[in-house]
Parts: structure tokens; sequence; C-alpha cells
């Protein structure tokens, strides 16, 4: 079967594998679509994800498929099911797991991080993070689950209350998540920030935002009860501080470098009596996720830019590709 294989720093090597075999809890799953996100950039380029990737390893922690074998133990799943994969498989038994916190888990392992995942024609997965598909969610955005879930467990930290009003800093793919997610959730109104008019006015219409506003134009206010954080760069992280009123919660989503540091006013941080929180991966949000693309929820069909082919993969992660957006690799038909 063709993989596309990570194996090492800054390289990726399409090889001829075996098609794997299931262990007794397992399935093997004949993959359709597979996303890239920032994960796999920092992976690409030696830097840790939610666990370290160690070469040769075939990324791909976003993903959707067709089950094509069963193992031994398995009953619940059958060849021919359409399903998405959480990628995250915790051990259960550290003391983050045993105290109702397993994406802290000390011994996380991930398909596509740490075992191979959807970037070949065939991975397998154990049946506790496989997840079935409902007939009118389509394979492509199926593969979106895993970062839908991510902005779901973000929201599950927050208290969200109709009264607010939200922000989202940054309107790449996870800012358009959020944006969707925050009217969903039923916030008073929600405004994104942005680069570009002509953009922020297609994603306005997109994501149902009330207003958006051009960074380069204007300044944002310091009215916003709840604000996400989604680029990850220093300035829009102190953006999200100063753009509070008394009370406000700001989710630190967007992914900095690991020796990254932004500065806030602590004084303000104590006289508004903020709420500062980050957000590690995605714990028991997959159901929350598919229920979402389920019901439109959340829609991702405008907001996929561009299906790539595995021979794509490489310059879009290396930055000689011309493609700007989100970008799914179609993997196998």
């Amino acid at each position: 079967m063709k993989a596309l294989v990570l194996t090492g720093k800054k390289q990726l090597e399409i090889q001829n594998t075996e098609k794997p075999e299931p262990k007794a809890d397992e399935v093997v799953v004949n993959a359709k679509y597979a996303g890239i996100c920032g994960t796999d950039y920092a992976l690409y380029n030696g830097l840790p994800g939610s666990a370290p990737a160690v070469p040769p390893i075939v990324l791909g922690h976003e993903n959707s498929g067709v089950i094509s074998a069963v193992g031994s133990d398995v009953t619940d799943y059958k060849v021919g099911d359409r399903v998405t994969v959480d990628p995250n498989i915790y051990c259960g038994k550290c003391k983050y797991c045993r105290t109702g916190r397993p994406e802290l888990c000390e011994n996380l392992s991930a398909v596509g991080v740490t075992r191979n995942g959807g970037l070949e024609e065939y991975f397998t997965a154990p049946t506790q993070v496989v997840y079935k598909l409902p007939e009118n969610v389509d394979l492509k955005s199926a593969a979106t689950c895993e970062p839908i879930s991510c902005a779901v467990h973000g929201m599950d930290l927050l208290s969200i209350k109709p009264y607010q009003n939200a922000l989202v800093i940054g309107d790449g793919f996870m800012g358009l998540i959020f944006a969707q997610l925050l009217k969903s959730y039923g916030v008073k109104s929600v405004t994104l920030t942005g680069r570009h008019d002509d953009k922020l006015a297609e994603e306005k219409e997109k994501t149902g935002a009330d207003k958006v506003i051009n960074t380069t134009k204007e300044k944002i206010p310091s009215e916003y009860d709840v604000v996400i954080e989604a680029v990850g760069q220093p300035a829009t992280q102190e953006q999200a501080v100063e753009a509070t009123v008394k009370g406000a919660q700001v989710l630190m989503f967007g992914v900095g470098a690991p020796n990254q540091k932004f500065e806030m006013n602590t004084y303000e941080v104590f006289q508004k009596q903020l709420t500062i929180q980050g957000a590690f991966i995605n714990p028991n949000s997959f159901e929350d996720a598919i229920a979402l693309l389920q019901s439109k929820g959340v829609d991702v069909a405008d907001i996929i830019d561009n299906v790539i082919s595995l021979e794509d993969v490489e310059g879009v992660l290396n930055g000689t590709s011309d493609l700007k957006g989100k970008c799914v690799v179609k993997v196998s038909d």
C-alpha cells in the first residue's frame, strides 16, 4: 500500500509498505481523507505535537475512512462501517487519567503522532477511539472531527452564557470553527478578526459572525466577555487580554513556539478578575464534534479550502506550495 512516511526532520517519503493486520481489539481503517493542521507542521519540523513523533512514522491524526478488517475480539464494528478516529489514546492508569483529566495523561499515545496515522491507505486503531459516522456526515467533513473536538474541549473549559459578547482573534480554520461554535452555543454576539476585508466579508457569511474587525485598520475594543485567541502569536495573545471587560474569560487556544512568551498587565488581570485558560487536545469531545457536523451546528463544507494528494503534502508543510487555508488530503478512492 502507499504511505507517506516521515523519515526524519523535514523529510517525507512516499513508500510502498505492508498493509497492517489488526490486533484483537483493533480495526483496520481504509483511510479516505486526512486533514493537515498546525500539529503536522510542528512534527514535520521536529517539534512535539500532543506527544513527540519519532521517525519513521506516518502522520495523519485528523482522518476518516471505512473499516476494512476487524480484530478477533471486535464485536461492535464491522467491515464497511464509515468511521472517524480520535487520535488520542490514554493509559487510564496515571494520576491525571484517574482524576478525570485524561488529556494530561503521562503516557499518551496518538494515531498519527506516536503510531501510524491516516496519511497511508490503511492504518490500525483500537476500537476505544473509533467512532461510527451518521449517514448525513460525509467522509471529507468527518476528517475535521478532531479539530472540532479540540475546539469543543476549549468551550467546555469556559462558562458560556447567553448574555456574553464573544471575540475570536484569528480567521484561520480554527477561528472559523470557534465562530460557529459560539453561535451554536448561543452567546449574544460573535466578532471575528482578520487582516483582509474581502476574506472577512466571506467568513462573516460562512460562520454567521455578527461583526468582523480588520485589525490592520481598526483597534479591537475592550468590550468582550469571552475571548478566543486562535493564532498563537505574542501580539495576538496580548490583544486577547486587552480586549476583555471585567469578569471575562480568555481561552489561549492558538499554539505558540515552545519557548514563546507574551506580556500582560498583571494588575489588569487582578482588577478585572480575569480567567485565562489553556486548552490541550480533546478529551471526551468526539461525540459532540460528530453531533455538531450532523446538525450543521458546525459546517465545514465551505471552509475546507483545498483537497490535495499525498504527493502535495510536503509542499504544504515546507511552505513551497502556494495553497492557502485548510488542506484535506484525499488518501484513497
